[in-house]
């Protein structure tokens, strides 16, 4: 029976014409609601409430709840709350009991297991089932007894080992914002309005409906089933034209760079991803509009005229829409790329679009929505559509299952997709393919006769783009037919010129013929050998859809949330570079990967850090003094100042020390000269080429090599490194011997000696009105506590172009300082490991006298 009074106390706390919390009355509905509601007040905690007797017995749970079976989070038991508050959401004004942020954080039903009931909690044990947005399967309540003089009623709040169980953390971090309004707690606390409902962001944490095992979240096939999720032969061609509700005078969104996914060896496990097939067709985006539809491909050309079947199904769609998709060819119940490409050549009927992404809809911008929200709207936007386009569907976990079915019945692969990862114009580790073959693009380079008669050609000789440019990747004889031999020599003989785009080996280069390096090639095949050439290469057909100069080996690249388990990176999605779109997860996920190659310059040294914890458009910051914020994972060492006091410095000697910075928003690690062994003996010297504004690159790597022989004169050698700003840095590795004021007085006369003998090149004058139309030469980064910043460091500037090692003879061909970004880490570590740089940045050598 409930009890009258069981909510004195919570209304006794309350001043209720100062706060917007409901007044509490018993309720005589016996019903089963739980509610979690993540409250930011003195101590953030989450109040864990379940629906008993007519009220809400609750308990804040310090640390939120965990997954893990092996972790008891402390429940401590607080006074019970009216029905009314699972509503609640909002701010409690500060002086208020429990002033702070309250965000509905979890909602659903509860039941006792079977032979059990809501009266064990009086025995202090509770074995009960959630089913709730968030929290789902068994769960215990355990009261602990009292110690000592102890108040507070302590329970223990426990995941049992079920379907549901999951990682420690994985419900707090995941979970961020309402389930009900979709606002994070920082919305909540400034006041902004709930998104409509059509906009509105679903918890960050899978709902039910879509977790793995759900039997939920397809269309075709449920998310145990290893059957493919939609690939099917193709329709009438029309299929339902329902009339769509139409908003005059809506434009079609412009074009916009599609995001890109990242090659990897294996499919991602955990529910945090879906995963799609992998069509073999052409990217294509489609714009709706009041104009007529628009089909762009991935490189932004317009292709509706050869697509006019998915155009006039395009056309029935509400203008103002974005969508992403594969256009494709079926050929029986699998897409076909030669297939695709008959079809375009004979007028482009037949063909399906699968839609997986939609950007925008009605005019509103949905890339800054989770991924698993925009599938949503676009699956209704397509309902009842046309059938020449078709909502890809996808399943809840267990990608491996798909990927090994996908493989058994010959389809490429599979796409796993972060679910709750805004849409992002460029390559990142939020998208990945995991591919059944060897299959990619090559530029072609040539072609070989052939001794048959009426044949157009016996093979095609292949290439890639490399550091250094185009590379011999082998050939390809096996795969065509006779038009395709006829269609792609009338293309070759276009192209003709006398001389290869790249280096051929002897043996084949003897009677090729050389067409100039634009035409691409779709190519499957077995692998590369040990000198990276094809292996059981099949012609698979031209991509016209991409272009020959950004066609390069595609290498796997290690799996996101590759940092350290002791460090966990929080806000993964937080937009760090905006012009690109890449986020502190990506940041993250390239440190860890270079750590091996960053490690030896950093380890160990002083260090400044450039911190922008919203994002580089935002505030940053230099921080070098430890404020014991960091965690273990990141050091100090005391060092004398100029006034005999002593100050924390920072250093980190591993990847988890580097990742600790990340997760604190560090972009920058800048280094002393020095390591802690000897802060005051340098191990190395570092001139800053900075040029004056205007000033083209040419005249930056001119300069550098210019300095690079005035130190070998004196016996010293150098190297080069891309600044990733404007200019370059050359470096002069030294034995620790010459102390800091030797170290500076040199560098600062090497400077003032170029600025003397070439003036109208360099200056050594730090002010900037002495730099016009000159390279300054910054020598003052040779002195005792300076920086600069260390190789492979990203830094805080657009598109997060990376502080890159080069040789002397591959500067002279980079354009630009910032040659290199993060979403190059693969090529950056095998760059490290190459012949070339083998020793870069490393001399036994000593100040000379000057």
């Amino acid at each position: 029976m409930p009890d009258a009074d069981s909510l004195a106390r919570y209304n006794a706390k309350r001043d209720f014409a100062k706060t917007a919390e409901p007044a509490g009355t018993v309720a005589k509905t016996g019903g089963n609601r739980f509610i979690v509601q993540k409250h930011d007040a003195t101590r953030l905690h989450w109040d864990f409430r379940l629906e008993v007797d007519g009220v809400l017995k609750s308990w804040a749970v310090t640390r939120g709840p965990s997954l893990d079976p092996d972790e008891k989070r402390l429940a401590v038991r607080t006074e019970d709350h009216p029905l009314s508050y699972a509503d609640f959401e909002g701010t409690i004004p500060k002086g208020e009991y429990g002033g702070g942020t309250v965000m509905l954080w979890d909602s659903g039903t509860w039941e006792p297991i079977p032979g059990k009931s809501a009266k064990d909690l009086a025995k202090g044990h509770l074995h009960f089932v959630l089913h709730g947005e968030r929290m789902q399967g068994e769960w215990l309540l355990i009261r602990l007894k009292p110690r000592g003089k102890e108040k507070a009623e302590n329970w223990l709040l426990r995941k049992i080992d079920d379907e549901f169980a999951g990682a420690t953390d994985e419900l707090v971090e995941t979970g961020l914002t309402s389930v009900t309004t979709g606002r994070t707690m920082q919305e909540i606390a400034e006041g902004k309005k709930p998104p409509s409902s059509k906009g509105k962001r679903s918890p960050r944490a899978l709902p039910s409906r879509l977790r793995e095992g759900s039997g939920e979240g397809l269309k075709s096939s449920s998310a145990s089933s290893t059957s493919a999720p939609n690939p099917a032969p193709p329709a009438s061609g029309r299929g339902a034209k329902a009339k769509r509700t139409s908003r005059k005078g809506s434009k079609a969104p412009p074009f916009q760079q599609p995001q890109l996914a990242t090659l990897v060896d294996t499919v991602p496990t955990g529910n945090q991803w879906l995963h799609e097939i992998k069509y073999d067709g052409y990217r294509a985006l489609i714009a709706t509009g009041s104009g007529g539809p628009k089909i762009y491909t991935r490189s932004g050309l317009d292709w509706t005229e050869k697509f006019p079947g998915i155009a006039e199904a395009a056309a029935t769609l509400p203008p103002g829409a974005l969508i992403d998709g594969e256009i494709v060819a079926m050929k029986g119940d699998k897409p076909d790329f030669s297939t695709l490409q008959e079809a375009i050549s004979t007028g482009g009927e037949g063909l399906l679009c699968f839609a997986f992404d939609l950007l925008a809809e009605g005019g509103e911008d949905l890339t800054a929505l989770p991924q698993i929200d925009r599938k949503e709207r676009l699956r209704a936007l397509l309902d009842g559509a046309d059938d020449r386009i078709r909502f890809s569907e996808h399943i809840i976990g267990q990608g491996e299952k798909l990927f090994e079915s996908m493989c058994r019945e010959g389809f490429e692969g599979v796409v796993s997709k972060r679910a709750d990862a805004p849409y992002r114009g460029t390559r990142s580790k939020a998208w990945l393919k995991i591919k059944c073959t060897h299959r990619q693009e090559f530029v072609i380079l040539g072609w070989s006769a052939s001794s048959a008669k009426g044949r157009g050609f016996k093979s095609l000789l292949l290439g890639l783009n490399g550091p250094e440019g185009l590379v011999y990747a082998g050939k390809v004889g096996t795969g065509f037919n006779t038009e395709t031999l006829l269609s792609v020599r009338e293309r070759l003989d276009a192209l003709a010129t006398d001389k290869p785009a790249a280096k051929v080996p002897r043996p084949e280069a003897r009677g090729a013929h050389w067409v100039k390096p634009e035409l691409v090639a779709e190519i499957a095949f077995a692998g590369f050998t040990a000198d990276k050439v094809v292996r059981h290469a099949s012609f698979l057909g031209l991509r016209e859809d991409k272009a020959a100069d950004t066609v390069v080996a595609e290498e796997p690249a290690a799996l996101p949330d590759t940092a350290p388990s002791s460090i966990k990176i929080s806000s993964r999605d937080r937009v760090i570079f905006p012009e690109s779109k890449l986020t502190k997860g990506d940041l993250a996920d390239y440190y860890a990967a270079v750590a091996p190659i960053a490690l030896p310059w950093l380890a160990d040294r002083p260090i400044s850090l450039v911190r922008c914890p919203q994002g580089r458009a935002k505030q940053c910051f230099f921080q070098k003094h430890d404020a014991g914020s960091f965690g273990e994972q990141v050091h100090h060492v005391e060092i004398r100042e100029k006034d005999g006091s002593t100050e924390p410095y920072l250093y980190v000697s591993d990847a988890d020390g580097m990742l600790a910075c990340v997760q604190m928003g560090t972009i920058e690690f800048h280094g002393w000269g020095s390591r802690i062994a000897d802060v005051e003996k340098p191990d190395r010297l570092v001139f800053d080429l900075d040029p004056d504004e205007g000033l083209d690159f040419e005249v930056v790597k001119k300069a550098a090599d210019y300095l690079k022989e005035q130190l070998a004169e004196i016996g010293l050698t150098s190297w080069p490194m891309l600044s990733g700003g404007k200019g370059v840095h050359v470096v002069v590795p030294l034995v620790p011997q010459a102390e800091w004021p030797a170290a500076k007085s040199f560098c600062e006369r090497f400077a003032r000696a170029l600025a003397q003998a070439e003036p109208e090149r360099f200056t050594a004058n730090l002010k900037k009105a002495s730099r016009t139309g000159r390279i300054f030469i910054d020598y003052l980064r040779n002195q005792r506590g300076s920086t600069a910043v260390l190789p492979y460091v990203a830094r805080a500037r657009a598109n997060a172009p990376v502080a890159t090692p080069v040789t002397w003879t591959e500067l002279r061909s980079i354009d630009s300082a910032h040659a290199f970004t993060i979403q190059d880490a693969a090529t950056l570590i095998e760059r490290a490991g190459s012949r070339a740089l083998r020793g870069w940045g490393t001399a036994d050598q000593t100040l000379p006298d000057l």
